[in-house]
């Protein structure tokens, strides 16, 4: 009986199986993401202005759905 055990794959044994497969290509498929981060090329007037601009298809999405005005 312990024979027929041993052959079949746990549940528990599995999942850790799984997971340290998962863990191996997620490192292996990161690995080419290391390059160097580069800042933000904006000035601070870019950063500053407005970037929300209320058009006429956002003024009907408010309207058709009741937002108040």
């Amino acid at each position: 009986m312990k024979d027929e055990n041993k052959t079949a794959v746990g549940r528990r044994d599995f999942l850790r199986k799984v997971g340290i497969g998962a863990v191996g290509a997620g490192a292996a498929a990161a690995a080419p993401l290391g390059g160097s981060a580069l800042a933000d090329s904006g000035t601070t007037e870019e950063k500053r202005k407005a970037r929300y601009k209320e058009t006429d298809h956002i003024k009907t999405f408010y309207r058709v759905n009741r937002y108040p005005g």
